[in-house]
């Protein structure tokens, strides 16, 4: 791959992919900005004019559950998939209604899957290096109370993620994941609403405030509301680089603080 890279983003009309696509065309490279829905088309392609850069930063609808959207994005011309659409549904895992489960894993691990797939068969064909990097979470690596639907996908993430870059190595394919910790992108927020949606205190154990007083615990400290500019900018150096980790978790003291859970739960009891 030269300096300059050709990215694939999916899910880039907001948040972190929004915010990536764009770092990365200032940086030179030449960016696919994939949005879920039409209207994101042109809004994500007026802010590129506004930012003069229309030359390296196309737009384009990639709903990830359409085949036919999958099918067109398989004749764009990349190094780089970077696999970063996914949505979040939240609450307690022994109520949450199962059909919201399979939506989650049909998201965020079952589309992503198949996409990566298929480009790596093309990577492989045309005998050429290829790169895919998946937006995981730190809560691909630990489980907080109210979100473990959620995390569970990135928990799949994570295993097809670690299987993938051991067994695409002979192939010059390179696999890694980037685990932000709780940045204020919208994301998490929306997310912990999610839940309110079928929440009912007259039908389920779990009550709407003891949720609400969930969700505020872990997303109303600084910790939970970390400014996404810091995560951005590590994406734009972590995709297109040729060398680095496997596993990317920004920022640091998240990073330490899982380590230390993972040591914790060889201790844990019932």
């Amino acid at each position: 791959m030269t300096d300059k890279k050709k990215i694939l983003i999916t899910g880039a009309g907001s948040g972190f992919g929004e915010g990536a696509a764009i770092g990365l065309a200032k940086l030179g490279h030449n960016v696919i900005a994939a949005v879920q829905i039409s209207p994101q088309v042109t809004a994500m392609r007026l802010k590129a004019k506004e930012l003069g850069l229309e030359d390296n930063l196309r737009v384009e609808k990639l709903d990830i559950l359409d085949p036919y959207d999958v099918a067109h994005a398989l004749s764009w011309d990349i190094d780089i998939l970077f696999s970063n659409a996914g949505i979040g549904e939240a609450g307690p895992t022994f109520e949450i209604p199962v059909e919201l489960v399979r939506r989650n894993f049909e998201t965020n691990v079952f589309a992503p899957l198949d996409l990566a797939q298929k480009f790596i068969a093309k990577f492989i064909n045309e005998e050429r290096k290829g790169k895919v990097v998946f937006t995981s979470s730190m809560g691909g690596l630990f489980t907080p109370d109210g979100y473990g639907i959620y995390v569970s996908t990135k928990h799949a993430l994570e295993a097809i993620a670690e299987a993938m870059s051991s067994e695409l190595k002979k192939y010059n394919i390179q696999i890694q994941t980037i685990n932000p910790g709780a940045y204020l992108t919208g994301y998490n927020e929306t997310m912990a609403d999610n839940p309110f949606r079928w929440l009912d205190d007259k039908k389920n154990f779990t009550k709407r405030a003891e949720m609400k007083a969930t969700f505020d615990s872990l997303l109303g400290t600084p910790e939970g509301r970390l400014d996404p500019t810091e995560m951005i900018d590590a994406m734009i150096q972590i995709v297109p680089a040729d060398n680095g980790k496997f596993r990317n978790v920004v920022p640091k003291f998240v990073e330490d603080m899982l380590k230390e859970h993972q040591k914790k739960a060889w201790d844990v009891t019932i």
